[in-house]
């Protein structure tokens, strides 16, 4: 992660979006500084890709304003690389011959094209694979290429959208050594409703839900506003409201309670003392634990405590 960073390279004012009646982005404001691993974290449906979209110019915003370094956007294409969700190839091309193609694109020299290529190919571990055609690459170079298309042109700001979508475990720690490694170099951007993934990589987050930020800040102090005390999850054959109730009954207000599934989550100090007694209450009024598990705070913690409901629902 970057270690400083200062001066806003993004400022977003009163940004809106509708299709028709529904509202996507609803009068969202937010700053992005310099160098930093920005992550703006929600559920599907969030508005999330509709405000990247229009930063990189791909949507005209119905109101509000987007400023680059105190200039407004008009062509943010010199500037902005933009990593879509889905993989985006040339059938016909291979790796190398993919990257010369945007490059001139872009209007690169073309001598100057070659070499960022080949040096891109080389960062991103795809020097084996110069020679192949894309559609023959596994999940992970492919989007490791995708990536490595997004910053031919050499951009100051990097809008990476859902980067880990689709990724066995080892491309998710190839990506996110990637993203790592660019930080404090460029500006990144990124999408995700995969929390442990902004958590990990984030300087700071920005969480989105039904099209509007309902909070901005680092992961550490959004985790830390949740407030004290341990994360019980208690995955069961069934929930319903009467388990609400038999908790209350048995322990008053003492514990923070929330349904979602089969999942049972119980929020409160010193939950590690209290595990007996809590799931012997549940199992005496006949329900059935499948497991069992003790956590600290999370971001999806925070989500709930905003929200009421989790980033998965």
């Amino acid at each position: 992660m970057a270690e400083s960073y200062s001066d806003t390279v993004l400022k977003i004012t009163g940004l809106r979006k509708k299709y028709g009646d529904v509202v996507a982005v609803d009068n969202i404001s937010f700053d992005i500084l310099n160098g930093e691993i920005f992550g703006l974290l929600g559920p599907n449906g969030a508005g999330k890709t509709t405000t990247i979209s229009m930063i990189c110019g791909l949507l005209s915003s119905d109101e509000g304003k987007i400023e680059f370094q105190s200039q407004q956007i008009s062509d943010s294409r010199s500037f902005i690389g933009y990593c879509p969700q889905e993989n985006i190839f040339f059938p016909k091309l291979t790796c190398y011959e993919q990257l010369v193609f945007m490059g001139s694109l872009y209007k690169m020299q073309k001598r100057a094209c070659k070499k960022r290529s080949a040096e891109l190919l080389d960062m991103l571990g795809l020097s084996g694979k110069r020679d192949v055609f894309a559609r023959n690459l596994s999940g992970g170079m492919k989007r490791r290429l995708n990536i490595a298309l997004a910053l031919i042109h050499d951009p100051s700001i990097l809008i990476l959208d859902e980067p880990e979508a689709g990724l066995d475990p080892q491309s998710r720690v190839l990506v996110r050594g990637i993203i790592k490694a660019l930080a404090g170099e460029k500006t990144v951007i990124l999408t995700s409703h995969n929390m442990d993934e902004i958590d990990r990589l984030a300087d700071r987050v920005a969480i989105m839900d039904k099209g509007k930020i309902m909070i901005t800040d680092s992961p550490r102090n959004l985790k830390n506003s949740v407030g004290e005390g341990d994360i019980l999850e208690i995955e069961l054959n069934q929930v319903n409201e009467e388990l609400t109730k038999i908790l209350i009954g048995s322990f008053g207000n003492e514990f923070r309670t929330i349904l979602s599934d089969n999942l049972l989550i119980i929020k409160a100090v010193n939950l590690v003392s209290r595990i007996h007694e809590i799931t012997a209450s549940i199992k005496n009024a006949g329900f059935e634990i499948k497991e069992i598990k003790l956590r600290e705070n999370t971001l999806e913690d925070v989500f709930i405590h905003l929200t009421g409901k989790m980033l998965r629902q």
